[in-house]
Parts: structure tokens; sequence; C-alpha cells
């Protein structure tokens, strides 16, 4: 295959359903156009309906919207009970929304913003469809982490909402690098089933809303460069189309920009930071998540009996 992967090299994914989140804008419209275009049928799964239904328009193919609001659990829950009822497979969840550099503030939940929405939202939403994808062979659970997961970052279990002290890079990097260990984790509880696999993906430096956070001394020097040191959001995206489409990925794979230091440049298997693949830590993060969302998978830690299919609980 070319060392260049573009949408061009997009198989064909007619019968198969996807699932992306925060689809209406950036990365995940590109990813969602890209994959309605080959075939796919497409669930734009959004915070605004309204924004939503415009995306879908300007989409061709088989694209609907489902509500739905990384922030709050319920919204989440109740955004997985409207997807199982409406859908009686599942190829592609998708797990692009995000948000960056946030100032201190928490969830519906109480959480922290950054590490509710990257990270707890998205361990919950996959842990309540997951048992949709099970069935399906070749199906693939994508999470979009960031470069950012190697900057100040760590999993603050001691402090895990910022409660003591906020820091906005800081706090991204912690659910970024989350995002990576929930994937990591996750592939290895799929392993035994052979069916669904768990990748992970960065945009590198993508021209994108999700930085209209950072502090106003980044945004000037950041609006300036922009142009030079950042790539359109259809490039962005390619490393997350080609995590979830290319036949040659393999579970537990991290994507990115091919060009210097990852920023841009076409898709290529890439490495994470060193404490990202520590798999004690990862199984903490792992059981702290179920405890917190109260979500539990129907895939257990290896040796240990799985719960029933799409089982949950109240936290």
């Amino acid at each position: 295959m070319s060392e260049k992967w573009t949408t061009a090299n997009i198989p064909d994914q007619r019968g198969r359903v996807a699932v992306v989140t925060g689809a209406n804008t950036g990365l995940g419209y590109e990813t969602a156009k890209a994959l309605a275009e080959r075939g796919a049928s497409v669930v734009l799964a959004v915070r605004n309906v309204g924004k939503g239904e415009q995306a879908a328009a300007r989409m061709t193919g088989d694209v609907t919207v489902q509500a739905l609001d990384l922030t709050s659990l319920d919204s989440v829950r109740t955004a997985a009970a409207a997807l199982r009822s409406r859908l009686g497979r599942l190829d592609l969840l998708i797990n692009n929304a995000g948000v960056m550099y946030t100032p201190k503030q928490t969830t519906r939940d109480g959480f922290e913003m950054q590490f509710g929405t990257n990270h707890l939202g998205h361990f919950a939403l996959t842990g309540l469809l997951l048992d949709l994808m099970l069935p399906v062979p070749g199906s693939r659970v994508v999470t979009v982490s960031s470069t950012g997961h190697r900057i100040r970052a760590a999993i603050h279990f001691d402090d895990l909402q910022w409660e003591r002290s906020y820091g906005r890079a800081a706090a991204y990097g912690q659910s970024k690098l989350a995002n990576l260990m929930f994937t990591y984790e996750l592939q290895r509880r799929l392993a035994a089933h052979g069916t669904t696999v768990a990748v992970a993906a960065h945009p590198g430096l993508s021209s994108t809303e999700l930085a209209r956070n950072s502090p106003a001394a980044l945004r000037l020097p950041l609006t300036w460069l922009a142009p030079l040191i950042t790539q359109t959001p259809a490039m962005g995206a390619l490393p997350t189309l080609r995590a979830a489409t290319d036949p040659a990925v393999l579970g537990g794979q991290y994507y990115g920009p091919g060009g210097s230091y990852e920023v841009k440049g076409h898709p290529r298997l890439v490495t994470s930071s060193p404490q990202s693949y520590e798999a004690a830590v990862q199984r903490r993060l792992w059981a702290v998540s179920e405890d917190l969302t109260g979500v539990r998978f129907p895939v257990a830690e290896p040796g240990r009996h799985p719960l029933p299919a799409g089982s949950a609980v109240t936290p």
C-alpha cells in the first residue's frame, strides 16, 4: 500500500455501521464524511443536534444524527440506549469528540471537564455499546488521542479531578494519556474474543476549533504560525480513518501523521510515550473509570469472567 495513505485507500464500507462522536465539525466531520462517501451508514453523535443535522445535510450517503453530550453520564446512557434500539450491529465506534485547555470547570457529574469529556464520557459510551460490536468480525473502537499525552502528562490518582490545583495543559495531557491507556487495556481484554479490536490515532496539529480555549498568550502566536505548522482537518482526520479502515491495522496500534515530530503528513504507525504502556497503571485507571461511571464492560481482564453483555450499574 502507498506510503501516502489517503481517503482513496479506504476500502468499500458498504454494509458497515459507524458512530462518530463530535462529528458536526472539524476532524469528526471529515471522518464521518469520508466514511459515508465510501458507503458506510454513519451516525453523527453530537451535543448540538441542529448543528449535527446541518453537517449531515452537507454529506453524501446514509447519515443520521444522535444527541450525545459527553459531559453528562445521563446523556451518554440515553444516547447508548437509543443507538442500541436503532442499530442491529456496530462496526466502527470512533471516539473523536473532545475539549482542550478549558478553564477550570466540571461536567454535570462533577468530573474535571477535560478528563470527564475526553476520557470518562467515551469510556462509558464504549462500555454501553460494545456488545453491539463483539459479534461483528472486523469491528473496531478507535479513540482519538493527541501528542499532548506527552506534555506534563500523568494519571494523577491522588487528584484526578484537579480539585487541589489546576493546569489547563496538564489536565489536557492527563485526559489524552487516559485515552491511550484505555485503548491498550481495552485491546488486552478484547484479544480473547477475536472479533473487535481497539486502536488509537492522533491528528498532529490540525486547524480546528479545538484550540479555542488556549490561553491568550498562545492564541496569537498560533494564529501567525498556523499556516506553517498545522494541516487541514481533512488531513488531520486521515490517521483516524486509517486506524478505522486499513485492513492491515492490528489491535493496540497507534496512528499519527508521518512528518517530522508527527505534526503533519500522511498517516503511519507511530508509538506513544513509554508511560502510556504501563500495564499496571492502565488496569488501575480502568478500575477507577468503572467506579466513576458505573459502567461495566462485557469483556473482562484476562483470567476473569466478564459480566453479561451491556451490563451497567448506576454510580
